[in-house]
């Protein structure tokens, strides 16, 4: 089971339905073999903000279209163990589908579902973890392989 906390602090409205998002979060999970229940918090913020995380976080001077905070495991079990965070920024989705909805649409599941594999330890840091997270992506979003990586 997934508890998904979303906070949009951005002007762009009614482009997600989180029903949708706790759906594929549903399938992450279970398909990474979790069986306790988790949380996971989402933000959608503009660039300004994105940079700054990006920043504070990877001193990185740029914005960036998903980053996500792994909490870890807790040192003794609690009811429902706290994943992480994921942030969006609305602004790069808006731009690389220059404004249209329905690839908007698509473009926050594929981030939502990059950042969920982050903080489930999955990373991209050569070619060969590339490769298997695109292939979890793509079959998590029901999309061929080439489909399942960011733009």
């Amino acid at each position: 089971m997934i508890t998904l906390e979303i906070n949009n602090q951005t002007s762009v409205k009614r482009l997600f339905q989180k029903k949708t998002l706790l759906q594929l979060a549903e399938k992450i999970i279970q398909g990474e073999g979790i069986e306790e229940a988790v949380e996971v918090s989402l933000l959608f913020c503009d660039d300004a903000f994105m940079e700054e995380l990006n920043h504070q976080y990877r001193n990185l001077e740029a914005t960036t279209d998903v980053l996500s905070f792994p909490q870890g495991t807790p040192p003794r079990p609690v009811e429902r163990r706290m994943l992480g965070d994921i942030v969006i920024s609305m602004d790069v989705v808006e731009e690389r589908c220059k404004g249209r909805r329905d690839d908007m649409r698509k473009e926050i599941c594929l981030l939502f579902c990059h950042g969920m594999l982050h903080l489930l330890g999955h990373d991209h840091e050569n070619d060969k973890k590339r490769r298997i997270m695109q292939e979890k992506q793509a079959w998590y979003l029901g999309v061929p392989f080439d489909a399942g990586w960011l733009s």
